[in-house]
């Protein structure tokens, strides 16, 4: 039973319960074919890849994955005290003690993620979710990368009004690239934006990247001066142009006079109280926007059943040499490659039991810019269909 379902970019999300436990989960669904058709199956494998590996108290963490002949299924925690867009959307006003939590939760995490190698290159209101005692917790490693041994990201990836600088200055020269400084850069973004209401910079997904540039330096940020001191000096040290001087991780946060009195331990166990905790008695999404998926989805998860059999009968009447007899060969390449996974067995071992499954669950903004540069998969993809370049 799918009690609640929302349409992404790509694919669905919905509210499930594992049979054993009863415990809930949220999981996305993506159509495998839409997936091969829009070049997105190395973003989806790379994403499970990396949750995979990864486990945080402050990040959206992966319980499952599998798939089935038609989708690839993705089961992670549940937050259902919505996303910070969503939040600001409905004009609340946050305080900047409430922000700070944010600011201290997020910065675990995304110090975290650099201890991994990991550049998450999306952080923005939207992929931070909020749980019902209003901690925050960071989704979304689509666009994610890994950097190891001094290696320098290159693409242009990301979602422009939060991208830093360094990240379009790579892009028009061909320069160096960047690094785990521009997740930082970010963050200062999304704490401005979240504290006043609009963002540091007038920034569009149209702006061409010579623009931007010719923005960064020439526009200085204002600050509001209802703001504390020492609040202003630390983002100012995160929305810093020139990324050898930017704050990039735990240890230089700790230096911040604005966060001298935070007990790390105590937020990385959610001691401190959030100052915003979401309506229990409301769903923190779009109603109307909810109602209209649950009515026109096309290939609802209950019909599933049915209507893998009925493909299959007839796939089994067509000619063999059909238009779509390519299509069918990535999509076999899909099946094969994709990575089974259950966080309480471990990945592809004693999870994967068989090629697809299903962990006894029950069904229950701004545009991303990504312009990855070429790369040689390490999958053998079926051509352009169905390999992407790689996005470093």
């Amino acid at each position: 039973m799918c009690l609640c379902s929302l349409s992404l970019s790509l694919g669905q999300v919905c509210i499930v319960q594992k049979r054993d436990t009863e415990k809930m989960f949220a999981m996305k669904y993506m159509n495998k074919q839409q997936c091969v058709e829009r070049d997105e199956v190395r973003n989806v494998f790379r994403e499970l890849e990396i949750l995979q590996e990864i486990e945080h108290v402050f990040l959206v963490n992966l319980w499952y994955s599998f798939q089935d002949e038609e989708d690839m299924f993705m089961v992670v925690d549940l937050l259902l005290g919505g996303d910070l867009r969503y939040h600001l959307q409905q004009n609340v006003q946050f305080t900047e003690e409430a922000v700070k939590v944010y600011l201290c939760e997020m910065t675990l995490a995304l110090d975290y993620l650099q201890s991994q190698h990991i550049i998450h290159r999306d952080i923005k209101p939207d992929n931070i979710l909020l749980d019902e005692q209003g901690h925050a917790h960071l989704t979304d490693f689509n666009i994610a990368t890994i950097i190891k041994d001094g290696e320098r990201a290159t693409a242009l990836a990301g979602t422009k009004p939060y991208m830093a600088p360094e990240i379009f200055q790579s892009f028009m020269s061909g320069g160096s690239g960047y690094a785990f400084q521009v997740d930082w850069w970010s963050l200062g973004v999304t704490i401005f934006e979240v504290l006043r209401g609009w963002r540091p910079y007038d920034i569009h997904s149209s702006n061409s990247v010579e623009s931007l540039l010719q923005l960064f330096s020439t526009v200085s940020v204002q600050y509001s001066s209802a703001w504390h001191k020492d609040l202003v000096s630390l983002l100012r040290k995160l929305l810093t142009v020139n990324p050898e001087h930017r704050f990039c991780g735990l240890a230089q946060m700790q230096t911040a006079l604005y966060l001298s009195d935070v007990n790390w331990d105590d937020v990385y166990e959610k001691k401190p109280e959030p100052g915003f905790v979401p309506n229990k008695g409301r769903l923190h999404c779009d109603p109307t926007f909810e109602l209209e998926e649950m009515i026109l989805e096309s290939r609802p998860l209950h019909k599933k059943k049915k209507r893998l059999a009925k493909n299959r009968s007839r796939d089994n009447s067509k000619d063999s040499q059909s238009e779509n007899e390519y299509l069918q060969e990535c999509l076999e390449v899909v099946q094969q490659e994709f990575m089974i996974f259950n966080r309480e067995k471990g990945a592809d071992g004693e999870a994967a039991e068989a090629d697809d499954g299903d962990p006894d669950a029950e069904g229950g903004t701004e545009d991303e810019e990504t312009e990855p540069e070429p790369e040689t998969s390490k999958r053998s993809m079926c051509g352009s269909v169905c390999s992407s370049p790689g996005s470093s």
